[in-house]
Order: structure tokens, then sequence, then C-alpha cells
């Protein structure tokens, strides 16, 4: 089986094969430090953790670079208005890097409470305007970019006539022209469809760098395309981030990666799709955008109650990442029961111990087989977690007969048998990236009352047996009266 990936640059699913196998250079648009991380955060976090996992488990070399943008990032995303961090700064009256490394340290926070595991390498847009600088001025000297009042812009229309400005979004140049606002002799630009690389710095701007133009800042496009080029190289093999993204922040990497190195940066162009909340698109105009300590905590009024972070990143990876995810309490609800039920598995699986014996269940084996087998089908077919996570319910069934004795371990072949052990394991913890949450105050406390509860079975003191029943059902725990056996799991 081979891995084949979606990709946004040539609108199909291609066989993935690396530029310099086995190593892997990935890139991942990462947060803009002016708010606390939301879950449009986390999904393109998760994403994209789920990518490096698993190519990692493939046995891949992988370097991932994902930046921090820390200055640069305009009001409107484009070149006017303020910088979003120093706007910040100014309300806050704190420095800029303040309020930049207060959340950052917010993102790092909320991210390894998903366990999304750290980068390789986490680049910060000031610390790399020299780079930006130098790839600015590769621009203009290739006949690309302009100067303009101490600004620097890229000329698109120059550009398009040996290049393509719309390869990655599908926008037609002539539909941007017509929908763009002339300029009315209100801007520097010789077009609107031109962006910044670099801005002349008002007086009053804080934050700001001297350059061969003067005094100013990156425009937030040069960011990605100079610390991917650093780290990576002039071509690598992926390059991701959220849907909204693809145009103009990534439409303008690729511009400026041909414009000064004659080559577009990445091979493969990932984007994970948007969420929505009860169907409505999610923003703090529409009284819905939830933090994700909100969610962790249950204090937004949307929530009806805290949602743990392996509920939330079970709730990611149960849609593959490029379809659109809503948020509901109903579906958060039947989220966390997942969870705890592969937890429950994954809890058991010391438990269990294979005893040979002649008589193998041929229908049994071959099921298994089969769901071992969409795990990997599921992660090859462009990261299918959604897929992904039915084989583990499956594979979390056949465990559970094991354990519960309802099939012996030895219908099926030790090989057989150690293969779904280490492929559930695997998974889980390595793959999908799950750790285990403890829902309960004290587990020795639980193991005390399970040894009282088998004690009054034995007296057959039945009442002290649901007594006992129902005050751990109340702690969130479910008794396992089984056949030669009492054990506990999580109540779902």
């Amino acid at each position: 089986m081979s891995l084949h990936v979606y990709n946004t640059l040539s609108r199909q699913k291609e066989k993935f094969e690396p530029i310099k196998p086995p190593f892997v250079g990935m890139y991942l648009c990462g947060p803009t430090v002016y708010g606390d991380p939301h879950l449009g955060h986390a999904r393109s976090a998760v994403t994209f953790d789920i990518v490096y996992r698993y190519l990692v488990h493939l046995g891949y070399k992988v370097r991932y670079v994902r930046n921090i943008t820390d200055v640069g990032h305009l009001e409107n995303d484009a070149d006017e208005g303020d910088d979003k961090i120093a706007k910040k700064a100014r309300l806050e009256q704190l420095e800029p890097m303040e309020v930049a490394q207060a959340y950052t340290n917010n993102y790092h926070r909320d991210m390894d409470m998903l366990n999304v595991k750290r980068p390789s390498i986490e680049p910060r847009a000031t610390g790399h305007i020299i780079e930006q600088i130098e790839s600015i001025q590769k621009i203009i000297k290739n006949g690309y970019a302009y100067e303009a009042e101490g600004s620097i812009y890229f000329d698109v229309e120059a550009y398009h006539k040996k290049f393509n400005y719309g390869i990655l979004s599908g926008r037609v140049i002539e539909d941007l022209r017509s929908n763009t606002r002339d300029l009315d002799g209100q801007s520097e630009k010789r077009s609107p469809l031109d962006f910044a690389l670099w801005k002349k710095a008002n007086p009053e701007h804080i934050m700001r760098w001297n350059s061969p133009w003067g005094s100013g800042f990156p425009g937030w496009h040069i960011e990605c395309t100079a610390m991917a080029a650093k780290y990576l190289g002039d071509r690598f093999d992926i390059h991701g981030g959220g849907m909204d993204l693809t145009f103009p922040h990534h439409e303008c990497e690729i511009a400026q990666s041909e414009a000064s190195v004659g080559t577009s940066p990445a091979k493969y162009w990932m984007h994970n799709n948007m969420i929505t909340i009860d169907g409505k698109k999610m923003g703090k105009s529409y009284g819905n955008f939830i933090n994700l300590q909100e969610f962790f905590d249950g204090s937004h009024t949307f929530l009806e109650q805290a949602y743990s972070p392996m509920t939330i990143r079970l709730y990611i990876l149960q849609a593959q990442y490029r379809s659109t995810l809503d948020i509901s309490n109903t579906s958060l609800k039947a989220a966390q029961v997942a969870f705890r039920k592969l937890l429950n598995t994954y809890k058991t699986l010391p438990k269990i111990s294979y005893t040979e014996q002649e008589t193998k269940d041929d229908k049994f084996q071959a099921e298994i087989q089969k769901a071992i087998d969409l795990a990997y089908e599921g992660m090859n077919d462009d990261f299918n977690t959604g897929i992904a996570l039915s084989a583990m319910f499956a594979m979390s069934g056949f465990i559970n007969q094991f354990f519960t004795g309802q099939k012996p371990t030895g219908a099926v072949p030790k090989e057989l048998f150690d293969k779904l052990v280490h492929t559930y394991t695997v998974f889980f913890t390595d793959v999908l990236g799950f750790v285990e949450e403890n829902y309960i105050s004290s587990e020795s406390t639980v193991t005390s009352l399970l040894e009282i509860y088998k004690d009054a079975k034995e007296a057959k003191a039945y009442d002290k047996v649901d007594q006992i029943r129902a005050l751990l059902k109340k702690e969130g725990v479910a008794v396992k009266d089984m056949k030669g056996k009492v054990d506990w799991a999580y109540e779902v």
C-alpha cells in the first residue's frame, strides 16, 4: 500500500514521493500570535501533527517547520491598517514582543494539552528580517517588484506575463482585475493586485527595522517564503495550512518563490477545511467564537459542559481533514463517549495474555486482519483519520471479546493476536496521538472498592454490591463483572 495525498495545486490525489527520500521537508503556516488559540488553530495543528506522525511511522525522516507570525500581519491581511500585534500592544500598553510571547506561550500550552508534537524548528518572523530583505532584493533584481515611497510591492502583472498568478487557488487574473476597485490615486501601488513585500513604517509604528529602502517592516507573505527557504531549501515536499490561507497567502508565496528562484516552493500543497458551529461560521460577531481553554473548562455560554483535550482531538480526527467540521454539544458528547471507549480498550491490553489452542476461527481471523488493513488503507488515502478511527473501533471490539472471554485468544494465531495488539497500540498512541486522561480522583480508591465489591458478591450481600456499583458510577467508573473476574472502566 502506498500513500496518496490530495494536492491543492493539481486538484487531485497524487502518490506521495518525496523529493529526496527518505527525507521529507514539511512547512506549516503557524499562528499569528495576537489572540488566544481557538478551534481553527487546533484543527490545523492536529491535522499536520497527524501528517508528521504518520510519515515518521512509515519510516521517513521529517524536518517539520512551523512558523510563528509575530510581525507584519496587517488588519485586512493585505496592505493597509495596523499590524495586529502592534495594535494589541498599544491597547494593552505592552511591548509588542510581550504580546507575542504571551500568546505564543498560550499556543504552546494548548497544543501540548492536545498532544500536538512540537515541530523540528519553530522560527519567528522577527528573527528572520535579514532573510526577508534578501528575498525581496532577489525579487527586485529579477524585475518583479518595485519601490514606491519607501515601500516595496510585488508586481503581479509583470509576474503573470511569465508565470501563472492564481495557479493554486484557481483564480483567473482577469476576474481579479475586474473585481478589484480602482486606486483613484489613493495608493502608491501600480495595480490593486500588487501586494506589499515591505512597508514603510509611519512615525507612530512600533515594530520597525532598517532596510535598503528605509525604516519599515515586512509584509505578511514574504515571511513564510524566507523562513521556508532558509530551513527547507528552495524546493521542499509539503506546505500546509488552513483553507483560508490558499488565497492570498499561499498564492503569494508561490509567486514570491518563482519570482526569486524560479520555482514553486512545495511539491504538495495541503489545506485543512474550516470549522462551523451549529452550521454557522465561527466568529466573534456571531457570538460563537470559542477558544480552546473555554472548551477545556466549559466556560463559554454555548457549551453545556467542559470537553477534555482528547475529546477535542478525537472530534477533529473523526472527519477527513479536507471536509467541513461542524461543532455541536451533541456531537462533542458523542466524541467524549467515543474516546473513553477507545481508552478503556487501551487500558485492557496489558491484562490480556495469549493462550494457545488447536482450534482456530478462520472467519474471526479474517475480520481482525480486515480491520488492521483498514487502518492503514484509511491513512494511506490522504490521511483519512475518519476511516482509521472506524478501524480502531472494529479492533476495539475484537480486543474486548478477548478481554471478556467471549472469544479465547487462541482462536487466532499468536502472530495475528500480537499484530492486533501492536496495531491498536501504535495507532492509539503514535499515529492518532491520543494520551490517557484520568477521569477519576483516585485509582487506588477504585481498586479498594472493587475488592470490597468482590467480597460482598462472594458473601451474596447484593444490597452492598448494588451500593458500591452505584457509588462507583457516580464517580465515573463502570464495574465490569465478567465470568471469573471483576474489573473497571471509565463510564461512557
